[in-house]
């Protein structure tokens, strides 16, 4: 008597659902590939597409190699100039006009003060509200005076120096003197996290950056590196890093010229080879002061040569920048 094979309705229905769970996947399987394929032939979006081209480009996790545009176009002023037109906006007279609180820095700064600041907080708790407490000298921004031009000024001087260097996010910058980071934070903001450096001896400029400049405009996460420092010692910013550009706006004046010659020697061997540029403002008389050919030997000592002088127009005022811009000469 041949032996046979007895199937129950249950296990009929186990083996059913076996071979449904399969088919589902196997058709999960198909799509999935065919989903890929497409996107590896790009089907996707040219921005992503651009992303996924240039990541790690820079050698870091995730890092993204771009350049942006830095200074504004001829097409973006007549822009600017027809949305002024089309409104029916015109000059008008420097007065205080109506607002929801109208207050000068003075008297904003009053208020401050017999106020204990614009908090409603009461009691000896009051002041744990605050994760940066900031002055009121701060916060009314009277640190904006101190520079001797409009605060704007600083854009100007960020879009020359930038362009000039032919900068990228990646690149590496060094300021000598950033102050209270005029300049500094249109180079924090555009550069990559970490590739902002700063030599600045004044405690007052560096408290305005560090308590009111970085935290009010957002660039806390961009940690730059800014260090308090005097007599051009560059030894806190590490033996091995190598700038793109290094400048002194309006710093070199004030120095003795031997202490700038130090710091150029210094300086010489951290500036790019050849594509790097130095720029300093103004004037460069601690080197015209020993004339020209021995100008010229002393910066050839320390590596350096002298590419010319340089003027930039700023976009808001009637005023312009004198720079002197210098390279390494040799690796």
């Amino acid at each position: 008597m041949a032996l046979s094979t007895v199937t129950s309705p249950t296990q009929k229905g186990i083996v059913i659902s076996i071979q449904t769970l399969v088919l589902s996947v196997a058709v999960a399987a198909i799509t999935l590939f065919f989903l890929l394929s497409s996107l590896s032939t790009c089907s996707c979006p040219s921005s992503l597409q651009s992303f996924n081209d240039n990541k790690n480009v820079g050698g870091r996790p995730g890092e993204v190699d771009k350049k942006e545009r830095i200074s504004v176009t001829k097409e973006d002023i007549e822009w600017i100039k027809d949305q002024i037109q089309a409104n029916g906006l015109h000059m008008q007279d420097n007065v205080l006009r109506k607002g929801i609180n109208p207050r000068t820095r003075a008297q904003q700064l009053q208020d401050l003060i017999q106020f204990k600041g614009i908090s409603h907080y009461e009691g000896p708790e009051s002041g744990n509200h605050t994760a940066l407490p900031c002055p009121g000298e701060l916060l009314v921004e009277e640190h904006h005076s101190n520079y001797g031009e409009p605060w704007a000024g600083g854009r100007d001087v960020f879009e020359f120096l930038a362009e000039s260097s032919h900068l990228s996010p990646n690149s590496r910058v060094l300021e000598i003197g950033c102050g209270t980071l005029r300049v500094g934070l249109h180079f924090i903001r555009y550069l990559s996290p970490e590739h902002f450096h700063c030599l600045e001896r004044d405690e007052l400029s560096l408290m305005a950056a560090f308590r009111y400049e970085l935290p009010s405009q957002g660039l806390l996460h961009k940690r730059p590196l800014i260090v308090r420092g005097e007599d051009m010692d560059f030894s806190k910013f590490g033996s091995g890093v190598v700038y793109d550009l290094i400048y002194a706006s309006a710093v070199f004046l004030h120095m003795p010229d031997k202490l700038v010659w130090v710091g150029l020697e210094r300086l010489a061997s951290k500036l790019k080879p050849y594509d790097g540029r130095i720029f300093v403002s103004h004037n460069i008389k601690f080197c015209s002061r020993l004339g020209g050919e021995e100008c010229t030997k002393r910066l050839t000592s320390v590596g350096l040569e002298y590419l010319g002088k340089h003027t930039h127009d700023s976009l808001l005022f009637n005023h312009y920048e004198i720079w002197f811009g210098f390279r390494r000469s040799k690796a």
